[in-house]
């Protein structure tokens, strides 16, 4: 069975920082991407972030460049993203998704536009300004 649980999320004021984590099991991550999302109140799901562990390619979302970073530790198929400079309208339900390497490939910078048929539960985020 396939699970993504997402971890790290909290309350921090503007120009924190905050490391999200999401813990992968019942696959096999080395084949896989994981893709971070974030939904906030009234507004649509955007892509945030992902990194493709089949060629170790990352993706941002231009709201986030400079500020966050993704990583992967294939060791504990664990992927964080690191989010500093934090601002207000950061401020959302952060969730990890799951996406066969090669389609996430496929893809390339319209990486959200994947399937990511397999979800976390997700972790909100809050920053206060």
């Amino acid at each position: 069975e396939v699970q993504l649980v997402e971890s790290g999320g909290g309350l921090v004021q503007d120009g924190g920082s905050l490391r999200l984590s999401c813990a992968a099991s019942g696959f096999t991550f080395d084949n896989y991407g994981i893709g971070w999302f974030r939904q906030a109140p009234g507004k649509k799901r955007e892509g945030v972030s992902c990194i493709n562990n089949v060629d170790g390619v990352t993706y941002y979302a231009d709201s986030v460049k400079g500020r966050f970073t993704v990583s992967t530790d294939n060791a504990k198929s664990t992927v964080y993203l690191q989010m500093d400079s934090l601002q207000p309208e950061d401020t959302a339900v952060y969730y990890c998704a799951a996406e066969l390497g090669s389609i996430v490939s496929m893809y390339g910078s319209m990486w959200e536009r994947g399937i990511w048929g397999s979800w976390g539960q997700g972790t909100q985020v809050t920053v206060s300004s």
